[in-house]
């Protein structure tokens, strides 16, 4: 059955789908909406009207017309010259931290001295922050990224942090203003455009939270599925471009999203009526072994066309050709450097994230010879 039907926390009755091609197809079609407010939350208490409105310029929470007028700011934005010009400076950025990384000595941390901020200082070059504030700007933005919320104290340091980057954003644009600089924000502030400074700072901020924590948890999750079997990194290292492909599919980082129909719309024969929530399951399209052979088996040499790993539709991730340069620099960096590169403890030991929302490791105890 193209749609599976699914009881939500608060009782609501709706949808979830997890074909390939189902998936596929919502995230596909505009009837479904992307916006928080207007979910039943499938990972825990929330019925519509919850959550409050994302603010003007969080554009990934968003539907259209006011999300196609902010992406269509950022599209032009993600250039070939660009690109070019963040992988020579990802080179650099990740050789030096890698030597930071045997500079602790065996063992080490691979989150805290590679996977955080390889891209926490890729994001720093896209937005052109500051040298002197960027360590400032890396702990409020890991905190953010990276915490859970589930206990009182980690929910309230997030929060302030939240207030500190929405400030630096907002501090950002002005400086932009007066003084630019050749970044992505820059750009955004000082071309023909009707955006406001909060909207900005907010389309910052999603920058942010699009590239920082799914990057750091791509690196650290991909090293340990590297790790499991020398050949994977044999193959890795052979070809980088299939390796990262399959590494995308396989892992499925964000293991689910979430749409809302905003009219009654048919998917594959089933009627969902305007209201209802659909979980949208990546992984498991990802997964669907009608899309891929022996889909649960790890083959860094498949072809992986058409994995939905980005999303599909008007919010597939825009930041997607910048993950990819990162992740296909960073492994084969990684492996070149620590040929002999190991787990420090038991995998079974990893602190491993309890967000439903995006899976990573809290830490990763690696060793070398």
């Amino acid at each position: 059955m193209p749609l599976s039907p699914m009881t939500y926390p608060d009782g609501h009755v709706g949808w979830r789908a997890h074909d390939h091609a189902t998936v596929r197809a919502v995230l596909a079609d505009n009837r479904f909406s992307v916006r928080p407010d207007l979910m039943h939350n499938p990972f825990g208490p929330g019925s519509p009207g919850d959550a409050p409105p994302s603010p003007p310029g969080a554009f990934s929470d968003h539907d259209p017309p006011d999300h196609t007028r902010y992406r269509s700011k950022l599209t032009g934005q993600f250039t070939v010259r660009r690109m070019r010009l963040l992988a020579e400076r990802l080179e650099a950025i990740t050789a030096e931290h890698l030597e930071e990384l045997a500079a602790q000595g065996s063992p080490a941390d691979l989150v805290e001295h590679f996977a955080v901020p390889v891209p926490a200082l890729m994001i720093c070059e896209l937005l052109g922050v500051p040298y002197e504030r960027r360590m400032e700007f890396q702990q409020d933005a890991v905190l953010l990224a990276g915490g859970s919320g589930a206990e009182a104290g980690e929910a309230e340091a997030m929060y302030t942090a939240f207030g500190s980057l929405q400030q630096f954003m907002l501090e950002m644009v002005a400086a932009k203003r007066a003084q630019p600089t050749d970044d992505m924000l820059s750009d955004l502030v000082n071309t023909d455009s009707d955006l406001t400074d909060d909207e900005m700072a907010a389309m910052g901020m999603s920058l942010l939270g699009g590239g920082l924590d799914t990057t750091t948890n791509m690196l650290s999750l991909g090293t340990l599925e590297l790790l499991r079997a020398p050949a994977r990194v044999d193959a890795m290292l052979a070809d980088p471009d299939a390796a990262v492909e399959e590494l995308l599919r396989y892992i499925s980082l964000t293991p689910a999203t979430v749409r809302t129909a905003l009219e009654d719309a048919e998917v594959g024969g089933v009627l969902v009526h305007k209201g209802d929530t659909v979980l949208v399951e990546l992984r498991s399209a990802n997964h669907d072994p009608a899309r891929y052979a022996d889909s649960e088996l790890l083959n860094l040499a498949r072809g992986t066309a058409g994995h939905l790993a980005f999303g599909h539709g008007i919010h597939q991730c825009i930041g997607q050709h910048l993950a990819r340069i990162e992740l296909k620099i960073a492994f084969p960096s990684l492996f070149t450097r620590f040929p002999k590169l190991r787990l420090a403890v038991p995998e079974d030991e990893l602190p491993r994230r309890t967000s439903l929302v995006i899976r990573g490791l809290e830490r990763m105890p690696v060793a070398w010879d």
